[in-house]
């Protein structure tokens, strides 16, 4: 392919992208279906022109992944505004994300083990991303929700992709020094391990921040971009999940006014930062659009229709996100005492982090990935599964539950948005958050 091709196929993905995400906002369908579809459609058409060497596939996609998993954990960030009447969203975000992770991971590793004859560690190793809420999709996903429907779907996909890297990491980490998944002594140093990265998360985020108050050079915010890549890549050399410095990062900018003590604030010119908090978040919703639009057409892309050659694949892609989706509606039935489903417990997608953790499995020397009966089409299943019943299960619009779980912050939601609340929905009430 020449220069000129090249010139003319890239934004012409741009486009078909912007498209599709039109057409995601109208009919509530994943734009990034159709950007995987694309990928596959692009790679049968070069297939047969006599073009088969994909070789490059293998660094590329894992970089554009990891770079649209940082812009996007912070741009959901950068939209969430702390306030005390919010922090019973923000721990019904975190305590879902996580219960509902670790007992997926219990009972999926369990099944591989018992029914499948797969070996503990990697039943329990090809669990987790499996069981990872992608953040990535979510996010862009909920746009069309209700507002605390939107918050609450931010911090439970953003805390199950940091959990469950996390999880992943220490995981790994046990496993390769032959040490007990579960013990008293790995349980507190990483307990210790998180505060730690909090400590260290919030130093680096107000020396950014600073940083951010005294460059005067019109080109800055890709330089703290970069710097903030430049974390996570530390991060992760030393198994630290530095996804926690990006949310934090985003979440101070967003919320200086109420985080910073008012002595810290007379130093500061917070009024010329909201005006640079408004091209930030620009510039950063922009790059993440560009990054997740190439990294879903390259992994579609990636994708050999040939590989498909059983139903085996298909069969145990469904099995394994329809015992997680159980899971997810047992835990919002059992929380809320309500029989029927709110739109929240479908939007539990995988996308970009399970993909991202399953090519790092390739690298685990005690695994043996090219002969395992969970492999790429099995993602690949419980990817699109997941983003289909997300569609199905949110194209209805909110109605008004009978019980109220926390009546505090829908009276506080109905006096501020009232007036929103009725244009957009017109005689639709608001359902509840979980």
């Amino acid at each position: 392919m020449n220069t000129l091709s090249i010139l003319i196929v890239l934004p012409l993905l741009v486009v078909f992208s912007y498209i599709f995400d039109a057409i995601a906002r109208r009919t509530k369908f994943p734009s990034v279906i159709l950007l995987m579809f694309t990928g596959v459609i692009i790679r049968t058409v070069i297939n047969f022109y006599g073009f088969t060497d994909y070789a490059f596939l293998d660094q590329l996609i894992p970089v554009l992944g990891t770079v649209g998993l940082i812009l996007i954990v912070l741009e959901g960030a950068l939209e969430l505004k702390i306030e005390k009447e919010k922090l019973p969203v923000i721990l019904k975000g975190f305590f879902a994300a996580a219960f509902i992770l670790i007992l997926n991971i219990i009972i999926v590793s369990w099944a591989f083990e018992y029914f499948l004859n797969i070996e503990h560690k990697a039943a329990v190793i090809f669990s987790i991303p499996l069981a990872i809420i992608s953040s990535a999709v979510a996010i862009p996903s909920a746009a069309g929700l209700l507002n605390q429907q939107k918050e609450f779907v931010v911090f439970e996909s953003t805390f199950s992709d940091i959990l469950g890297i996390m999880i992943f990491n220490y995981a790994i980490r046990q496993f390769e020094s032959n040490e007990a998944l579960i013990s008293s002594e790995s349980i507190v140093l990483l307990g210790l391990q998180i505060i730690g990265v909090i400590v260290v998360s919030l130093m680096i985020t107000y020396l950014l921040f600073q940083l951010i108050q005294k460059i005067d050079h019109h080109v800055k915010f890709f330089l703290i971009l970069a710097l903030l890549v430049l974390v996570y890549a530390f991060g992760k050399i030393f198994h630290l999940p530095a996804l926690v410095t990006i949310f934090i990062f985003g979440l101070f900018l967003s919320n200086v006014k109420a985080l910073l003590p008012s002595f810290m604030q007379r130093y500061l010119d917070l009024e010329q930062s909201e005006k640079g908090l408004h091209e930030f978040h620009i510039l950063t919703a922009e790059s993440a659009f560009l990054v997740k639009t190439f990294f879903f057409l390259f992994f579609g892309f990636s994708i050999s229709l040939n590989e498909f050659t059983s139903e085996t694949p298909i069969i145990y892609g469904i099995l394994i996100f329809g015992v997680m989706f159980l899971v997810r509606y047992f835990y919002f039935t059992a929380t809320t005492f309500k029989i029927k489903p709110s739109a929240l417990v479908y939007m539990s997608p995988r996308g970009l982090i399970s993909i991202l953790l399953f090519l790092q499995i390739k690298e685990i020397s005690f695994i043996d990935s090219s002969n395992s009966i969970i492999n790429e089409q099995v993602l690949l299943v419980v990817i699109l599964s997941s983003m289909l019943i997300m569609t199905l299960g949110t194209m209805k619009k909110p109605q008004q539950d009978d019980t109220e779980l926390d009546s505090e912050s829908i009276l506080l939601e109905t006096d501020e948005n009232s007036s929103d609340t009725f244009l957009e929905e017109g005689s639709d009430d608001q359902e509840d958050l979980t």
